[in-house]
């Protein structure tokens, strides 16, 4: 509706709106994808392997 009311062509401002939607599709799959991706790796976590580790005493 702004760009309407700034003078901006209705055909215009769908393209715009089309877009914007797009993209804000776009990065909520992304961001989905990588919050699955990480549940299933453990997250940011890195697992030691025992020959990794120092021996407690």
């Amino acid at each position: 509706m702004v760009l309407i009311w700034y003078g901006t062509s209705p055909a215009g401002a769908a393209g715009t709106a089309l877009g914007l939607a797009a993209m804000t599709g776009a990065c909520c799959f992304l961001m989905r994808r990588s919050e699955c991706a990480g549940s299933r790796r453990g997250g940011r976590h890195i697992r030691e392997r025992a020959e990794d580790r120092a021996p407690v005493d």
